[in-house]
């Protein structure tokens, strides 16, 4: 009877991974994971639960039928807000997707990253990223509201969101044109492809699941920031829909803002059922974003 072979260095490594300790370990990291999700859920299922109940006895087509009244609350809906967000979200999504899209490509794929510039520019869209939202509140007012004359109007308001979440569009665009293999992009280029046409109908497909989620996440932020908005002069009370790119406008932040500083029980009750409304269009966003994820998705 032969004695058994001495254990190889990778044997006794397998064996420490397997060992009680490390398995404990990774219990212990596994039900911190699962706690820490459990949290989120249960603080998102709080807020929703909480809202819904609050602004149920307001959630029918006055909501969004009627325009808002401060004489009378019973009466007060919130068209001329859902409107405004429409609009103001729309013309954000219109001016910041080609130019945080084209700035992308430019970056990932024509930039050369020795140049000092090109860093520059990579290392400056970085840090606009996390500049808080009242600075470009300050930058609107400033530049584009009185510096270019467009007053306190839905295209001020768009600009300056435009401004807002344009780095966040670029970051994310640029992520997943980045995690098309270069492999799509060296066969086109084999092929007999130019530069431009390995990006057009190679590269930029592969890439749109990923840049409409980041995308879509980036108009969501948009939509619910509102201290920017008060800086730019979004009237808190508005009677009517806009009209141009030129009307005055309110936007559904601003409304539920100015229902809930109001003293009378009855605008807290449609501040709630404001915010189930913002929450909807919040969820048909991001619905949109993952529709196209699976319908675009390709697994390399």
């Amino acid at each position: 009877m032969t004695a058994p072979a001495p254990a190889t260095t990778r044997e006794r490594a397998m064996s420490r991974l397997r060992g009680p300790r490390l398995r404990l370990g990774e219990q212990a990291f596994h039900v911190l994971l699962l706690a820490s999700l459990a949290i989120a859920v249960l603080f998102l299922a709080t807020l929703l639960v909480y809202v819904v109940y609050q602004g149920w006895p307001r959630l029918d087509a006055r909501l969004w039928t009627d325009f808002p009244s401060i004489r009378r609350p019973e009466r007060a809906g919130a068209q001329s807000a859902i409107f405004g967000t429409l609009w103001v979200i729309s013309l954000t999504a219109l001016f910041c997707l080609p130019v945080g899209v084209a700035a992308a490509i430019y970056l990932e794929e024509y930039a050369d990253p020795k140049r000092w510039y090109n860093r520059l520019i990579e290392i400056n869209i970085q840090n606009l990223a996390a500049v808080p939202s009242i600075v470009y509140g300050i930058l609107g007012l400033g530049v584009i509201a009185r510096g270019l004359g467009f007053g306190p109007t839905v295209i001020t308001a768009a600009l300056t969101l435009s401004l807002l979440v344009l780095p966040v569009v670029i970051i994310s665009a640029r992520e997943a044109i980045r995690a098309v293999p270069n492999s799509v992009r060296l066969g086109s280029l084999a092929l007999g492809a130019t530069h431009w046409q390995t990006i057009s109908r190679q590269v930029l497909p592969a890439a749109i699941p990923g840049i409409a989620t980041g995308s879509i996440l980036a108009l969501s932020r948009a939509i619910g920031e509102a201290a920017p908005l008060l800086l730019l002069g979004a009237a808190t009370y508005v009677a009517f829909n806009p009209e141009g790119l030129a009307s005055a406008y309110t936007v559904l932040p601003i409304q539920i803002y100015n229902w809930i500083s109001q003293s009378r029980a009855e605008f807290t009750t449609l501040a709630s059922a404001a915010i189930v409304v913002l929450l909807v269009i919040l969820l048909a966003m991001n619905s949109v974003a993952i529709l196209l994820r699976n319908r675009f998705q390709k697994r390399w």
